[in-house]
């Protein structure tokens, strides 16, 4: 299975990364620990977690965080994945969250770091994101927090997630008059269908627009992860259960149905799964993307790691 670089550093990633928003929910203890041993026979390396997940369910904060620390603590495995988490989201815990209510600063983010660190059980995080950005805080001081963050070894590298491409050019203009490596990857809704579906309610959401994607193409050393990869499931509850089944969500769009159509061709022609034609979009696009990916049992994640043996072109998505 081919591996993923990063420029100019020694990452060297799976094609998809795990995300571990369902750890504590969907699977904990023994049944977690078979999925992350799991994904990692199959070539996969990149875990994907955050401090948040899942705050929003009563009575524990931080459960993917500490259900894959314990894996990390029992399977002593630290070393041989790539590990990815994220500080300073909005706080969860109200009945109905602010999302606007910025914890992107200096003291949260350290707090929000110093509480990884101690439930994943490990001296260092791989890459670290800023879960949200601060508009009201210049770019250039929130590389600085990063950097300092790195200085004192607690992170390798860092990352955003939900900021625009303004706002990481500005980050970039700021690393490269420092001298500093910047930004390593970018998380950001994309999907097939993300450029025909309706506003999101939570429109602290970044998604991946055309001027973004411009920017990756010419910004390699930026990792593209696309996180809601398959669309929520979009496509895969309309299948099962028709158009009644979705027509509350984002992507119910005359342009989505159109795809679905398109999609269920590709799985007719060359003999794939449908996960395989909604994740083989982010396989051929004009820049290198690393899809994260939410598995509900180790089966969803084999099926979904084959992807990355299916030679895709970009024209089988001529309406997208």
């Amino acid at each position: 299975m081919r591996k993923i670089t990063i420029m100019n550093t020694d990452l060297e990633l799976s094609p998809m990364g795990m995300g571990c928003v369902n750890a504590g929910i969907k699977w904990d203890g023994e049944d977690a620990f078979r999925i992350f041993d799991a994904f990692l026979d199959m070539g996969g390396t990149v875990y994907d977690t955050a401090r948040v997940y899942s705050d929003w369910i009563p009575s524990e904060i931080g459960r993917s965080e500490r259900v894959l620390g314990q894996w990390l603590r029992q399977s002593e495995k630290r070393h041989d994945i790539v590990l990815l988490s994220k500080g300073g989201h909005p706080d969860m815990t109200p009945s109905v969250p602010d999302m606007h209510a910025s914890r992107i600063s200096a003291e949260n983010m350290r707090k929000d770091l110093e509480l990884s660190l101690t439930a994943l059980g490990t001296d260092y995080i791989d890459i670290y994101f800023y879960h949200r950005d601060n508009e009201a805080i210049p770019a250039g001081e929130l590389i600085e927090i990063m950097e300092e963050f790195r200085k004192e070894g607690k992170i390798r590298y860092y990352a955003c997630s939900n900021w625009s491409t303004a706002r990481m050019k500005e980050a970039d203009a700021y690393a490269a008059s420092k001298g500093y490596r910047g930004f390593v990857a970018n998380e950001a809704l994309f999907n097939i269908g993300s450029a025909s579906m309706r506003p999101l309610a939570d429109d602290t959401l970044a998604v991946m627009n055309q001027e973004m994607q411009q920017y990756h193409v010419e910004n390699p050393q930026n990792l593209a992860m696309p996180y809601m990869s398959v669309c929520s499931g979009f496509f895969h509850k309309l299948y099962a259960g028709g158009a009644d089944a979705v027509r509350n969500s984002e992507y119910y769009t005359s342009e989505n149905l159109k795809a679905a159509e398109g999609l269920h061709g590709l799985m007719e022609e060359y003999q794939i799964s449908l996960t395989q034609a909604v994740l083989g979009y982010l396989t051929c696009r004009d820049f290198t993307c690393l899809p994260l990916y939410g598995p509900r049992n180790a089966e969803d994640l084999r099926e979904a790691m084959e992807t990355f043996s299916i030679p895709f072109l970009k024209e089988y998505y001529p309406e997208v």
